[in-house]
């Protein structure tokens, strides 16, 4: 059994889970309770892309400085570093439960300071105080469904936190465009997310412990009273001995190791069970980073103002397509999760992820390569002084495109008669842009006019649609379910520490990227990342659909190769499954 790879699945894992969950309700209270972590990180994640646009407007600094936009956006990035690095200690001294309550009121605190704040650094304060709060969360979530799951469902109820992510995401662009009126319109859009966190507060307050933690800790009756109301009653004993197992192995290996902070990290990177499940942890969550998903989530309505939608209000609604389309994925993931199993989702997500990245990387060039030219009488219609300064001190002006004027941090006015006619390259000031929009044109700061933007609209939603069921949800399954019980939280931790901090590097330099190299040059980058990605997970990631935590453990003991290069037994077929 441990060397196929998982049990045989019979049907899909979803409809186990529905009727399992249909005659045992609080088994999905459990997890959807715990799962709206994963709606704060979701929501966090989404609605920065809106606000940035009229935090922009509110402060031009920020319009004006790239990494200032760059900083505002990576700063939740940063505090969920922090965040989940203390995660991993506190879900194993403190337990999964008291985590998540400590998660929700960092949160809250730090939506209310981005709420208020009267400066772009008050926000960035703020953003890193909600980061804290996003990276305990994003690891607790998951582990703490898992650890109260049955294993035959465990990867459809996990997803539920992949789910309400996703649904966190939609929640913050349909609240995006809610307050797009409003006075303070950036202010409501963060200061929402406090509430969230308050309803998770309350329903946890009534919630157990993880049972897993709790025997762990000695607390034997506890643990079982809650198996009780998870499993049918023959399976309690079953699961209460594997339990026994699973600790009393872990105790035989805690006199190499002291039991603190120092003690447990250094217990987990001597041990040669979770040293590879950090292999496999760690592999899947930088690569869901550097796929580029996140420059999608922060920055999609700035995206889709580079593929030649200037308006705000239009670049959100669009960006709502986009985010819909993952919480659609996400449930292709609930469903298929435990019958194709983690690892072929994630391969299969990968080669689509690097197919739309090639082909989104060209139609950006196509855009950019044609896009409409710079006429010196359009540009002189507005007064000297309102042209672009290094437009009239070119050597060549006749050559001018749009892009060439927006990469000389200036600005595209639309000709009167089409967007796509020749036009003016004008300087980036309000009062110019109040000039131009005076005229009935329309003014490109971000992208320019395309005949073919909304196939980049198009491609980022099939990107989308690759990503979530595999590369979105997965390896948040992969992580809670692949080390063992006594470094589940430090190892959890050292894998979330990794997928935020990738995540910071993407963030942080996404705009500036698409500064140097263009949108086309970025998203090929994306691309080649996404391909090396693939082939560490080929070779590093195994399959654990179905299996308990302690056949993973035996599993990761064996070691782990792809069937391609597996050993072979006497009548040649492969010892290690895929």
């Amino acid at each position: 059994m441990v060397e196929g790879g998982a049990h045989p699945s019979s049907k899909t894992e979803f409809t186990e889970c529905w009727r399992t969950t249909w005659k045992t309700p609080y088994i999905m209270r459990l997890a959807l309770s715990a799962g709206i972590g994963g709606l704060l990180f979701g929501y966090d994640t989404g609605v920065i892309s809106g606000a940035l646009l009229y935090i922009r407007e509110d402060f031009r600094e920020v319009d004006r400085k790239t990494w200032l936009q760059e900083t505002i956006v990576s700063m939740a990035v940063a505090g969920a570093i922090i965040g989940a690095a203390f995660g991993g200690w506190m879900n194993d001294a403190l337990g999964r439960k008291k985590s998540i309550l400590i998660a929700d009121v960092v949160f809250f605190v730090g939506a209310i300071v981005m709420a208020v704040a009267p400066a772009p650094w008050v926000i960035i304060i703020g953003r890193i105080i909600v980061g804290v709060g996003v990276g305990m969360a994003s690891m607790t979530a998951p582990l703490y469904i898992s650890e109260a799951s049955p294993h035959r469902i465990r990867g459809a109820l996990v997803s539920t936190n992949g789910m309400l992510i996703t649904g966190g995401q939609f929640l913050s662009y349909l609240i995006n465009l809610a307050f797009t009126k409003a006075p303070g319109t950036w202010r409501w859009m963060l200061g929402v997310a406090g509430l969230p966190a308050v309803v998770q507060f309350i329903l946890m307050l009534s919630l157990p412990e993880s049972p897993r933690w709790l025997y762990r800790e000695n607390k034997v009756d506890e643990a079982r009273a809650i198996l009780a109301k998870i499993y049918p009653a023959e399976e309690v004993d079953d699961e209460l001995k594997a339990l026994h197992e699973s600790v009393e192995f872990e105790k035989a290996e805690e006199g190499t190791a002291g039991n603190g902070a120092f003690g447990k990290l250094k217990g987990a990177l001597s041990n040669t069970v979770v040293r590879r499940g950090l292999y496999a942890g760690i592999t899947v969550q930088v690569a869901q980073q550097f796929v580029g998903i996140n420059t999608v989530m922060y920055y999609s309505p700035t995206i889709v103002q580079f593929a030649g939608f200037a308006s705000n209000q239009t670049a959100m609604a669009l960006s709502l397509i986009t985010s819909g389309l993952n919480v659609v994925g996400t449930l292709i993931s609930m469903c298929f999760v435990d019958r194709y199993g983690r690892r072929r989702l994630m391969i299969i997500s990968m080669f689509g992820i690097i197919t739309c990245l090639v082909v989104l990387a060209g139609v950006f060039y196509y855009a950019a390569a044609n896009s409409p030219k710079i006429s010196n009488l359009e540009s002189a219609r507005f007064g000297n002084n309102s042209t672009c300064p290094a437009y009239g001190s070119a050597s060549n002006p006749a050559s001018w495109n749009c892009m060439t004027c927006l990469k000389q941090d200036c600005a595209f006015c639309s000709s009167k008669v089409k967007d796509l006619a020749p036009g003016a390259c004008l300087a980036a000031n309000d009062n110019i842009r109040d000039s131009c929009r005076g005229d009935r044109r329309t003014w490109y700061s971000k992208g320019c006019p395309s005949k073919i933007g909304i196939f980049a609209v198009i491609l980022l939603g099939l990107y989308i649609i690759m990503y979530a069921p595999g590369m979105g949800t997965v390896p948040w399954i992969v992580n809670s379910e692949i080390y063992p019980l006594r470094y589940r939280g430090v190892g959890g931790g050292i894998a979330a520490v990794s997928n935020w901090t990738a995540n910071l590097i993407v963030s942080e330099t996404y705009l500036t990227l698409t500064k140097a190299l263009g949108s086309a040059g970025t998203f090929l980058l994306f691309a080649g990342f996404s391909l090396i990605g693939l082939v560490f997970i080929y070779f590093l990631v195994p399959e654990t659909k179905g299996m308990q935590f302690e056949e993973v453990e035996k599993l990761l003991q064996k070691g782990f190769r792809p069937k391609l290069f597996a050993p072979k037994d006497t009548k040649g077929k492969a010892k290690v499954e895929e």
